[in-house]
């Protein structure tokens, strides 16, 4: 919702200068920040291995949220793409050590 309001032709400055004044925009950042700061404290104590896959799911969660906000379409190529991916984290996921 924020990068449609910064336009399709901003310069650099532009751009940042939205980011600051922007509230959607500065929030989504904001957000962003602190899910960097949460993986960093997770990849301290967890394993590599198992929290990647996790990430992934980023993907899954974007797909069902543009489609319930943003009223974007679902066709059966998305469906069978988060599928594959929930599939995989779970397969991965039983494989980690207990």
């Amino acid at each position: 919702m924020g990068a449609g309001s910064v336009g399709a032709h901003a310069t650099l400055v532009h751009t940042l200068l939205m980011i600051l004044t922007t509230r959607v925009l500065f929030f989504g950042y904001a957000l962003y920040g602190v899910s960097t700061v949460l993986l960093i404290l997770a990849l301290r104590r967890g394993e590599l291995s198992m929290l990647y896959p996790v990430i992934a799911l980023t993907f899954v969660w974007v797909t069902i949220l543009s489609v319930v906000v943003f009223h974007e379409s679902m066709n059966a190529f998305k469906l069978a793409g988060i599928t594959t991916i929930v599939i995989g984290v779970a397969v991965l996921g039983r494989g980690g050590k207990r």
